[in-house]
């Protein structure tokens, strides 16, 4: 198959994806991804965002920008029983770690963590959070306090503060075996995958007695910062979002070099559809985070992050508190900048927990 033609197949499979989803409009280009308070039409006529439901319609179109990038949100036809395999159990001095699997769609299990605090009761509701980890081998063990860099132990350390948290492998990861191009031939990306599964880890969040359903949250490092972002753009339940190291503009990453956006675990299509080019990529981080308001949202980025250039995450945030200001919602936003490498600094994430729980009161 030639290259043309491989790709005609594939606009044609995301525009019919894209039609199948009854509740998501046609994909509606933005030739600037920074410019977010206004809204076009089909024939690229323009109208000024002034009110909330106006900035809805642009989300409608930003997320229907991300799937062409990302492939199709699964329909609920994919959200199956969970049916929860626990596999073991140890109690902490502060909580219960319980290790299970559970079932995102058919045939596919997902290896999590599920820290729960000692004391709670099914009339004593808690705040819960998901716990997205890094790129690493060791997957949710990191996150969840058992190897890995300790500075990246905030499931550990959030569970101790009261919340409960779940901890899922992204696939390929950890105790999680996936090859993207077999199990995952049906998603256009590992990045639809890895947001699928953590909408069912919030689905399995809401079956635990003891969480406050209108209490959920996210937060990642690094792989697990985007991730987070990206799961909070499509899942609304998830109230308030921590990301650390997890994204600047695509024109700011590595002077719009995205290479390492396109392997199989992230976003082929930008490659194979977009040609690595930051000016033709549908969607941007300026986006996101307008996606997120009024929701709060907490970002550590270091100074001295190589992965994520600062600059670009200042950019970001400055287009996005234009949104939050149409909600009255500005302080919502926080950018914690550390004088730190690509790390997740004691300061910050103290200072992030207090956050999550002024924002999940």
């Amino acid at each position: 198959m030639t290259q043309a033609i491989q790709r005609a197949v594939i606009v044609i499979t995301i525009l019919s994806a894209s039609q199948a989803l009854a509740d998501e409009p046609a994909p509606v280009a933005y030739p600037d991804h920074s410019r977010l308070l206004f809204v076009r039409d089909a024939n690229g006529n323009e109208r000024p965002v002034t009110t909330k439901a106006d900035w809805a319609v642009r989300v409608s179109h930003i997320r229907a920008n991300m799937q062409l990038v990302m492939g199709p949100l699964p329909g609920n036809d994919r959200r199956v029983p969970l049916d929860v395999e626990v596999i073991s159990e140890e109690r902490t001095e502060k909580y219960l770690r319980r290790k299970l699997k559970f079932t995102p769609e058919p045939g596919d299990r997902v290896p999590a963590w599920l820290l729960i605090p000692h004391g709670l009761t099914e009339t004593q509701k808690a705040p819960a959070m998901l716990c997205l980890h890094q790129t690493n081998n060791v997957g949710k063990n990191e996150p969840a306090g058992l190897g890995g860099l300790k500075s990246l132990y905030y499931a550990h350390e959030l569970a101790e503060r009261g919340f409960v948290c779940i901890v899922p492998d992204y696939p390929s990861f950890g105790e999680y075996p996936y090859d993207f191009k077999k199990q995952g031939a049906h998603y256009a990306s590992g990045s639809m995958k890895a947001i699928w599964n953590n909408m069912r880890a919030v689905d399995l969040l809401e079956t635990v007695p003891n969480v406050d359903k209108s209490r959920i949250g996210v937060i990642g490092h690094s792989l697990g910062g985007h991730n987070a972002l990206f799961t909070a753009a499509f899942d609304e339940r998830l109230k308030a979002v921590v990301t650390s190291c997890g994204f600047t503009p695509f024109h700011d990453y590595y002077k719009g070099k995205l290479t390492g956006w396109t392997s199989d675990r992230y976003m082929p299509r930008i490659r194979d559809l977009y040609g690595n080019d930051p000016d033709r990529v549908p969607f941007d981080f300026y986006e996101i985070v307008g996606t997120l308001a009024p929701r709060g949202l907490f970002s550590n980025s270091p100074i001295h992050d190589s992965n994520f250039d600062l600059d670009g995450v200042k950019k970001a945030f400055q287009k996005g508190s234009e949104v939050y200001s149409l909600f009255d919602a500005k302080s919502q936003l926080q950018l914690v900048t550390p004088d730190a490498p690509h790390d997740f600094p004691e300061a910050v994430r103290l200072k992030a927990y207090e956050w999550l729980q002024n924002q999940l009161k």
